[in-house]
């Protein structure tokens, strides 16, 4: 395997991620309107069966994240990754021809089966970072994804005037362009000399997730992880419709504040979690994101002006620092023959968290938003419900973290290495 310089190898999976990005960026503003179209109901009923479809991506994902996570263990990171790259691209094309809602919720769980590619690029991450370096390039996983979503809707919302299927051939065309670029230029990152045998027993979602028991009290950090975006859902997941319904925006005005989203995002965890981290610590930023979250939810559900969701952007991208200081302090602990299964472990959390996520803050949504007789208090039920579950998160990871000293950690994996 030919050496690889860290720098360049970061830029090179970076770009990947982004193209991937922009890829998913570009549908999400027309995807109520096509769901919609293909349940043959109107926008306003459009939204009990929305969870249902997001639903479907992430309960795929659940399932093969860890089968992804532990084949880029034992054949490395690249080929893995490019499949499921291309995977994307074609599946792209299914739901651009969907003809019905049994068609695009088939594409949608398709597309969770190949969306397992966060998996092998966050092990590519952790192969190349140094352990003083983890949580900073973690975040720039986060830098890439943001850069991705301020192109991806901003194009998708622009499309839009050419029908709410076109955005994902264009999808298609992106994904196409990011296997190629892979094919070209990604070099792989887990030498054959570290690589493990595979094992189906830990290369299924309960068998992987049996593996959270060797980190003794650490192992609360995967339920922070869970809980973590399990409460961003409420967010995700209805943030299309409470835009539109609330305050009659279009397609494109949903699209450029997805943009903007993008921007605040990238711009956090590209350019400010590495400094949070040196400066408070990799606990302390964990804590300080999942606080902030408390606030930013309950903003979210009591706004009653469209200008409102711009000025809590801002506050909501700083909750980005959670994720790459957990990953970092976990990551710490484990072998680099081992670093895909954990990221794998980590992807299942987090599509677990995507399959009950939608349909449990999108039933919230629905049947509140009528029900309560002030209606924004009402189509802002599920962000409540969400911040009273940010609030035991934190108290969780507040105890989880209690005595734990990352330093300790950076030292067992020096010794590792």
């Amino acid at each position: 395997m030919q050496v690889i310089n860290p720098k360049s190898a970061l830029v090179f999976i970076l770009i990947t991620i982004c193209l991937d990005s922009i890829g998913l960026g570009i549908i999400i503003p027309s995807f109520p309107i096509l769901v919609s179209e293909t349940a043959h109901v109107p926008l306003s009923k459009a939204s009990q069966y929305f969870g249902w479809v997001m639903g479907a991506y992430a309960l795929m994902q659940f399932v093969f994240s860890p089968l992804i996570g532990n084949l880029s263990d034992r054949f490395g990171r690249r080929p893995i990754l490019l499949i499921s790259v291309l995977g994307m691209s074609l599946d792209y094309l299914v739901m651009y021809f969907a003809p019905d809602l049994f068609w695009l919720v088939l594409g949608r769980a398709i597309s969770g089966i190949f969306g397992a590619s966060y998996t092998s690029a966050s092990a590519y991450i952790a192969d190349i970072s140094t352990p003083e370096k983890r949580a900073q390039n973690f975040g720039m996983i986060g830098a890439a994804f943001g850069i991705g979503f301020v192109i991806g809707p901003a194009i998708g919302g622009l499309l839009s005037d050419f029908g709410s299927r076109t955005p994902f051939l264009v999808a298609s065309f992106f994904s196409m362009a990011n296997f190629i670029y892979g094919l070209i230029v990604l070099k792989e990152s887990l030498p054959k000399a570290n690589r493990r045998k595979f094992e189906f027993k830990r290369a299924n979602p309960f068998g992987a997730l049996q593996q959270i028991k060797r980190f003794e009290k650490l192992k609360f950090l995967f339920l922070v992880s869970f809980l973590t975006v399990f409460t961003n859902m409420s967010v995700h997941s209805t943030w299309n419709f409470y835009s539109m319904e609330k305050f009659g925006w279009t397609i494109k005005e949903v699209g450029v504040s997805l943009a903007v989203v993008g921007v605040c995002f990238g711009v956090v965890q590209g350019g400010f979690t590495g400094k949070i981290v040196d400066k408070i610590g990799q606990n302390n930023a964990a804590k300080l994101g999942l606080f902030l979250s408390i606030f930013v939810l309950v903003g979210m559900g009591l706004i009653t002006q469209g200008w409102m969701m711009y000025a809590i952007i801002l506050p909501y991208a700083l909750t980005g620092i959670v994720d790459p200081a957990i990953r970092s302090i976990v990551s710490s602990q484990v072998q680099s023959n081992e670093q895909g299964e954990l990221q794998g472990v980590f992807t299942s959390l987090m599509s677990l968290a995507e399959i009950i996520g939608p349909p449990f803050f999108m039933w919230f949504y629905y049947n509140f938003k009528t029900s309560v007789p002030n209606s924004n208090i009402g189509l802002g039920t599920p962000f409540f419900i969400a911040a009273l579950l940010a609030v035991l998160t934190y108290f969780l990871i507040v105890w989880t973290l209690k005595g734990h000293s990352p330093e300790e950690h950076v030292m067992q994996d020096e010794q590792k290495n």
